[in-house]
């Protein structure tokens, strides 16, 4: 194996992740990374040169190779936010920006609550929440903007109640969750939100440590009474549960509604569907189709690497590019159509490895009740504006919709 060599002339910049050409797909110019090979340089921020990981084998290797760190402090971490907009302590999210042992040992104080067990035992919580934002929808306007009525409210209020977190301020920690996943914040924006919520996490862990309840918060503040977590570790670990369990799902909705709208013969068979499955195998093509997490996993090698004929060596960054991984032809026939019935599961639309996306059983879930329930209940749903006057969210590291007007 030997070490890429390439001039400066010849690295190509790190391209922009989607444009208005196919706004469902990644940018032409992202997916033509992939003609340079499974793994490739390429210069980014500050003129860096990170190696960009497009296929699906090599990132599936990557992902579980310990030699990889998460650790967003670390020289060369390539972070997916122009640096000089980053400071201000917003990557400060808990165990995702740690390695093993650290990582493993806060991870594991939380992923009891998203067994798959326990998360499917809240099916009929999660259908009780849909058909309520579906039936204040039904009661409002027409046109209806459905990131307000439905996509964002829904998880909002589920990993409200199952953190123990009042559901009233969820205007708060929606508008600072927005400026975390803002690609064009200022640091010092950024910075301002995430010491907004990490203290008021930090006063909901105390309130709970005083006064626990049934409820995640509350386990949390017994770990602190327990010595296992220090106040601030469990105030930033609700940062993120709070952040991870609504916005990406609430972008998965939006957008994933609005590509069975443009898929109408494959909507139908998600409404009309008897068997479970049907929809099961729906979400997962549509967690592979649209990967919303489209600027890559970032990672640092700590130790020489080979993989597919080159070595990254130690220090250098890494992108695990999973929007490219999810449309390898390899893995997956005829890649950039959409087809509901095609068997995806092996799409890495939650990461890989230790760091593998902790709440993936909920989002699953949520995603599963809403797209048969809403186009069950609203079966004349349809967009109110052309598809090229719908606000995406180039802007953003979570990939979704700022807004969409429905109409029934």
């Amino acid at each position: 194996m030997t070490t890429q060599s390439k001039t400066d002339d010849t690295i190509p910049a790190f391209p922009p992740p989607r444009s208005a050409v196919c706004p469902f797909a990644p940018s032409p110019e992202l997916t033509a990374l992939a003609d340079h090979g499974p793994v490739t340089r390429v210069r980014s921020w500050g003129g860096s040169t990170p190696w960009a990981v497009t296929g699906h084998a090599e990132q599936k290797e990557l992902l579980a190779d310990p030699r990889l760190s998460a650790d967003f402090a670390a020289p060369n971490f390539p972070s997916p936010i122009d640096p000089r907009y980053s400071h201000g302590g917003a990557t400060d999210l808990s165990f995702v920006g740690m390695d093993d042992p650290e990582h493993l040992r806060l991870r594991r104080m939380i992923s009891g609550a998203f067994t798959i067990k326990r998360v499917e035992a809240m099916r009929p919580a999660v259908q009780r929440i849909t058909d309520d934002f579906i039936d204040r929808m039904l009661a409002g306007p027409n046109p209806a903007d459905l990131v307000q009525s439905l996509a964002l409210p829904l998880p909002s209020l589920v990993i409200s109640e199952m953190l123990g977190v009042p559901y009233e301020d969820h205007e708060f920690f929606q508008r600072n969750s927005k400026v975390l996943v803002s690609a064009t914040a200022t640091g010092e924006e950024r910075g301002a939100a995430h010491t907004a919520l990490a203290d008021y996490l930090h006063d909901l862990v105390s309130q709970k440590t005083a006064e626990p309840g049934d409820d995640l918060i509350s386990k949390l503040g017994a770990q602190v009474r327990s010595g296992e977590l220090t106040a601030r570790e469990a105030a930033t670990m609700g940062v993120l549960l709070l952040l991870g369990g609504h916005e990406t799902t609430a972008n998965m909705i939006s957008l994933g509604t609005l590509t069975l709208l443009q898929h109408p013969e494959q909507l139908e068979m998600i409404r009309d569907a008897e068997d479970p499955q049907v929809v099961v195998n729906a979400v997962e093509e549509l967690l592979r189709y649209l990967s919303i997490v489209h600027l890559g996993r970032r990672r640092t090698a700590l130790e020489d690497i080979e993989v597919a004929g080159h070595t990254i060596p130690a220090g250098d960054g890494v992108i695990l590019l999973g929007e490219l991984a999810n449309r390898d032809p390899e893995v997956f026939a005829e890649p950039d159509r959409l087809d509901i019935t095609r068997n995806a599961r092996r799409h890495q639309a939650f990461g890989g490895g230790t760091h593998h996306c902790v709440g993936q059983p909920l989002a699953r879930l949520e995603l599963q009740v809403v797209y048969p329930t809403l186009f069950r209940r609203i079966p004349t749903l349809r967009a109110a504006v052309p598809l090229q006057d719908v606000k995406f969210k180039y802007d953003a590291v979570i990939y979704g919709l700022h807004e969409l007007p429905v109409t029934w």
